[in-house]
């Protein structure tokens, strides 16, 4: 099962193949886009100043809130051409590397198609049990513009300009599960996984915020928001079993497989350790330039 795994992963978390060419602001690398997508960023001269080799943000747009306002309407031009998947009216802090600051904000549905670095928290529901533990697993409303229908984590979401780890945890597991915020604060933070990817959308390149999150046996997820369909609470075996499959998001399904190598599932001497453990922390030299 753990070769299955593997090759699934390996398959739907491949680095970016596609030929990109990068995004700066401030004289900062902040996204990476496709050529297609730089020459339909030529309709904005006062906007980028498109070369060879690289997308400069215009020396117009010297402030952030300058370029909060520029990207603002290029967005709502591009989600009005259907090239963004659907509108959240939600913005992405962009910065110049992690934790630095916000160059400009960027509505989320735009956020792959620049190729700019996001930031989201997730949590494994996890249940004691005499014979180990039992994981709840979430499936997505068919509504959801980004994998709909697919088994998630139990609580995940995008970190949004303005937030931090916590709050965007304390909201997501009330909103997904209507876990009480006392409840979730009792997360434990237990490091971070990567994915850098092509999409139909752009390029994916996100820090998950991975946490374990310990419930009572008497819990039952509810959802608030509309955005899961069903919970259920699965073994380690049917978690296994369902990873190595397309039915679960990669994002989820990497924090799956972070847990189980964290929790001493998967043996160092197993042949599949070493693959599984590369697939947490990516290698970033892939980013091609067209």
């Amino acid at each position: 099962m753990l070769a299955q795994v593997v090759r699934r992963l390996t398959r739907v978390l491949a680095p970016p193949a596609a030929s990109y060419v990068p995004l700066r602001a401030a004289g900062s690398t902040v996204g990476w886009l496709t050529p297609p997508r730089v020459r339909r960023l030529e309709r904005w001269p006062r906007y980028f100043a498109v070369g060879a080799r690289s997308v400069d943000c215009a020396p117009s747009l010297a402030t952030p809130a300058a370029r909060t306002e520029a990207f603002a309407e290029v967005a709502r031009s591009l989600a009005s051409e259907g090239a963004l998947t659907a509108w959240r009216d939600e913005r992405y802090a962009v910065a110049a590397e992690p934790g630095g600051p916000a160059l400009f904000e960027l509505e989320r549905a735009a956020a792959r198609y620049f190729g700019i670095h996001t930031f989201a928290v997730h949590a494994s529901g996890l249940v004691g049990t005499e014979d180990g533990w039992r994981m709840w697993l979430a499936r997505r409303s068919p509504a959801k513009p980004i994998d709909p229908g697919l088994l998630d984590n139990l609580v995940g979401g995008g970190i949004p300009s303005g937030a931090g780890v916590e709050a965007t945890l304390v909201r997501e597991a009330w909103e997904e599960a209507g876990i009480a915020p006392d409840a979730a604060r009792q997360a434990r933070p237990a490091g971070e996984v990567r994915i850098s990817r092509d999409q139909p959308d752009g390029m994916q390149r996100e820090t998950i915020y991975v946490h374990d999150l310990w419930l009572p046996t008497s819990f039952a997820p509810v959802n608030q928001d509309g955005e899961a369909t069903e919970h259920r609470l699965w073994s380690p075996q049917e978690v296994l079993a369902a990873i190595a499959t397309d039915d679960v998001t990669a994002d989820a399904s990497l924090v799956v497989v972070d847990f189980l190598l964290r929790h001493g599932h998967v043996a160092q001497s197993d042949a599949s350790f070493a693959a599984l453990h590369a697939l947490r922390s990516p290698s970033t030299s892939h980013r091609g330039q067209a």
